[in-house]
């Protein structure tokens, strides 16, 4: 979810300046809307590129889900990947959704189940490790103004994620990741 706020943690963001002018000159001062215009969005993510972003208006209900998400997510792994691939959601509800998961087993050659899938693991999940950071690094956030502008710079923003980011991301995951957590019981890396 993005807000025309942009992303901003007041308990983790620091700005290191000499004085209060150069601190607000580096973005010391935000200011924010009460409430702001907001955007959900999916993003696929593989070595080999991303997805089309997916716009979602309405929220990621179940049918919603279905019918603009896994249809795009499906026609791109298709093309970049041929018939040989795997399928990775996290645990958000349209993902466990029985209607999901039996679209998933009926139309994608690879799939982890909600089932199969751990409860809460960002550790495992590229997009939550990598890619959102990207992308919202990617975005001048002051000329951000409105829900519009907002759709606008998260489209130009995908486009500016660099094939080896996703490349190192992937191979992150595959090599060290996997790796860590298998050598952890199965754990997480906290």
């Amino acid at each position: 979810m993005f807000d025309i706020n942009g992303m901003y943690n007041a308990q983790n963001d620091r700005i290191w300046a000499v004085n209060r002018f150069e601190a607000d000159r580096k973005g010391g001062i935000k200011k924010k809307q009460k409430f702001p215009a907001k955007v959900m969005v999916w993003l696929g993510a593989c070595a080999e590129g991303l997805t089309p972003l997916v716009i979602l208006d309405k929220g990621a209900v179940n049918h919603v889900y279905i019918k603009k998400v896994l249809p795009i997510a499906k026609k791109y792994a298709n093309k970049v990947l041929g018939d040989d691939w795997t399928f990775q959601q996290d645990n958000a509800p349209p993902h466990q959704d029985d209607i999901t998961q039996k679209w998933c087993r009926e139309n994608i050659p690879q799939f982890i189940s909600c089932k199969r899938w751990s409860a809460n693991s960002p550790d495992l999940n590229p997009m939550d490790y990598c890619i959102w950071d990207k992308l919202n690094q990617a975005i001048n956030w002051s000329r951000v103004r409105s829900k519009s502008t907002l759709i606008k710079k998260l489209k130009l923003g995908v486009k500016k994620i660099r094939y080896d980011v996703l490349r190192e991301s992937v191979e992150d995951w595959r090599s060290k990741r996997m790796y860590r957590i298998l050598q952890n019981d199965g754990n997480c890396l906290c």
